[in-house]
């Protein structure tokens, strides 16, 4: 049994459960808010961040290309010829390229900044960080999803698919990151036709549905969050 250390609205472990979910894995899940570092969950990740994921006879697996890595060596071939991560080198560095953008840029830059404002210091203490959220970071973050969206759409007015001509995890980090905002409604979708058009092929696809079925208490999801048909 995979177990994965998580928060709801965490991109890196929406975009793990979206990998799995794809490989057909089952996948218990268990919320950790890490501002409030726990000691057990430190002794899990010593880095202090999600998402973790533990499973019999290996140790912790921290962090997601880490954990996207492993499940790929582990579960990748069963998929054949939809592999999430291709066997071609060259095709494996692109995929790893656009993780490494959203994982780490995309998520400095927008995805983190949006979440960490908007949604973690609901729930923060004064002595964790918690207050009120920091617009001007929130306006920063909100110009800089325009300049994502932007290269979003212009690989997919070039490529089938984000990374070349069929899914692989390219696509569902960008649309893990994507989906944490679209939630709060910080995704101006009418600036792009063809990246609305590619996260609308991605978030119908079953993997997708238990991300559009969590709603966070107290802050409505917006209206295309769930519009498969937005």
């Amino acid at each position: 049994m995979f177990t994965l250390l998580h928060h709801p609205f965490c991109p890196h472990s929406r975009f793990i459960r979206l990998a799995f979910g794809e490989h057909g894995l089952d996948l218990r899940l268990v919320e950790e808010r890490v501002w409030e570092r726990r000691e057990a969950f430190l002794a899990l990740n010593p880095a202090g961040t999600t998402p973790v994921l533990t499973t019999a006879g290996f140790p912790p697996i921290p962090g997601a290309a880490i954990i996207a890595e492993y499940i790929d060596e582990a579960h990748g071939a069963a998929l054949s010829d939809r592999r999430l991560l291709p066997s071609a080198m060259a095709e494996r560095i692109e995929v790893r390229r656009l993780m490494a953008w959203f994982n780490e840029k995309f998520f400095e830059e927008a995805s983190g900044p949006l979440v960490t404002e908007r949604i973690y210091k609901r729930f923060m203490s004064d002595s964790n960080g918690g207050g009120a959220p920091a617009m001007d970071v929130i306006r920063a973050a909100t110009v800089n999803v325009r300049y994502h969206l932007a290269y979003i759409g212009w690989l997919a007015r070039t490529r089938n698919f984000l990374a070349g001509d069929r899914l692989t995890y390219a696509d569902l980090v960008a649309a893990a990151h994507l989906s944490a905002i679209d939630y709060l409604g910080d995704v101006p979708w009418s600036e792009d036709d063809a990246a609305k058009a590619w996260y609308a092929r991605i978030k119908s696809r079953p993997s997708f549905r238990p991300l559009l079925g969590e709603w966070l208490a107290g802050v409505p999801a917006s209206r295309t969050y769930v519009d498969l048909d937005f």
